[in-house]
């Protein structure tokens, strides 16, 4: 991979633009981006509980230097709005997290979750049938066993290819609250589902019993004064897991200390500055994603300001702080009042580990070179991004005089928001959700 410095400015250009349409209803919206292992497939959900997968193409033979595109390999409906009459609550069908698992044969295997239930789902292709059935017809209808008066042998048949959206697991039933989060462990057998008090402990073998590794509800709930936001495991210890608060604090957990994980092995928090304390700190601070590096060194965190990385062995404070919009901090009482500083963005890392990307407003996405400490702006709208163009970085202007080129923070579009950001694990290729379009973006090629 180049060195990603020597370009940063002009990096990404998009080779397509999908699920774009010019009117958009609520359950249109995209609400999680995720890559497999490979980055060959790269899955979205979106509110209204569908989950489209796209495929990259193979390299073709005449441009054996071109890129493959992603285009729609399979859609399927994945959640179902529910009713819980007990409580008498609506469940939306918004899918909140997709995690995909290491493919261990043909067919692809991903988890997806809205509010309440996990859903374990294979997909997999078929493009032969059987012919010839001894006891069924071709309509697949039972024949008369007196009119069988020969042996056939069934043959496979080509067929068009058709490819199938299975669930295989369904776990429900362990969530009193919301389900913010979802991690498969690295032994694969296992994984986390986070809520806002709890999270628990599964095997993808068992559906009907969880083990609860993190209570945090206190006994009386007036005494609460935190919530989980994020969790996530360790990319190769098993026994290691992270998860962030309300409060800006996250705690690292060992599951080889005791069953259940309330005391946690690290604390990481930094020590707030007493002159920036305001009516919004307690808001601003609270982490909204959490992520290890693919080294398993760093976590990062996203606040709604700040993105920052941890070192593991340094709890006192993170060793950087990026700041991602801080000409907002003059605009959080109008962003208190329109709910918009209650939006929760999350962050990526590339597959290196060197640079991190997260969202911001007016459909604009940050990214920060961790060896050259150089940041970029860019935009991912639709008037901006034609196929094949390359991106210009977009600087906002705080006061003063405006350039030609920057945009006023005054007329930025809060409700033009990038929340969902994901990174090909092996190569420039990042995918952003902007509402209910995805653009995909590719390192320039000369």
């Amino acid at each position: 991979m180049k060195c990603f410095s020597r370009y940063l400015p002009y990096i990404f250009r998009p080779p397509n633009t999908i699920l774009s349409c010019s009117c958009h209803t609520e359950a249109d919206i995209i609400s999680t981006v995720e890559f497999n292992h490979t980055g060959e497939l790269l899955a979205t959900g979106d509110k209204g509980g569908r989950v489209v997968i796209f495929q990259r193409e193979q390299e073709s033979r005449n441009q054996p230097h071109r890129r493959g595109e992603y285009n729609v390999y399979s859609t399927f409906q994945s959640h179902e709005p529910e009713f819980d009459y007990l409580k008498s609550l609506e469940i939306e069908e918004k899918i909140n997290k997709i995690r995909w698992l290491p493919q261990q044969n043909a067919a692809y295997f991903l988890l997806s979750t809205n509010d309440k239930t996990v859903k374990l789902w294979k997909v997999s292709e078929r493009d032969k049938r059987p012919e010839g059935y001894n006891l069924k017809d071709e309509d697949g209808r039972f024949r008369d066993p007196s009119m069988i008066t020969m042996l056939r042998v069934p043959v496979l048949r080509p067929m068009d290819l058709m490819v199938e959206a299975t669930p295989r697991r369904v776990f429900a039933n362990a969530h009193t609250y919301h389900i913010n989060s979802i991690s498969v462990n690295s032994d694969y057998e296992t994984y986390m589902s986070a809520d806002d008090l709890r999270i628990n402990l599964w095997n993808f073998e068992i559906t009907n019993q969880s083990f609860n590794i993190v209570d945090i509800k206190p006994a009386n709930m007036e005494e609460l004064t935190e919530v989980i936001t994020a969790a996530e495991f360790h990319p190769h210890h098993c026994n290691t897991f992270v998860y962030s608060s309300s409060k800006g604090t996250i705690r690292l957990c060992d599951m080889r200390a005791s069953a259940l994980c309330d005391r946690h092995s690290k604390f990481f928090e930094e020590p707030e500055d007493p002159s920036n304390r305001s009516f919004f700190s307690e808001i601003i601070s609270s982490i909204s994603d959490v992520k290890f590096s693919h080294s398993g060194r760093y976590i990062m965190t996203r606040d709604y300001l700040t993105v920052k990385v941890w070192d593991l062995n340094m709890e006192n404070r993170p060793i950087e702080t990026y700041q991602v919009h801080d000409y907002l901090r003059s605009k959080l009482c109008s962003l208190y009042e329109n709910d918009c500083i209650f939006d929760k963005f999350e962050c990526v890392w590339n597959g290196s580990d060197s640079v991190i990307m997260t969202g911001s407003y007016n459909n604009f996405f940050r990214m920060f070179d961790r060896n050259t400490k150089r940041d970029v702006t860019l935009e991912a709208s639709r008037e901006n991004s034609k196929p094949r163009a390359i991106l210009k970085p977009r600087k906002v202007c705080v006061g003063g005089k405006r350039r030609k080129d920057e945009i006023s923070v005054d007329s930025l579009d809060f409700s033009k928001k990038i929340l969902h950001t994901a990174w090909h694990p092996s190569e420039n290729i990042i995918a952003v959700a902007a509402t209910n379009n995805l653009y995909i973006f590719q390192d320039k090629v000369n």
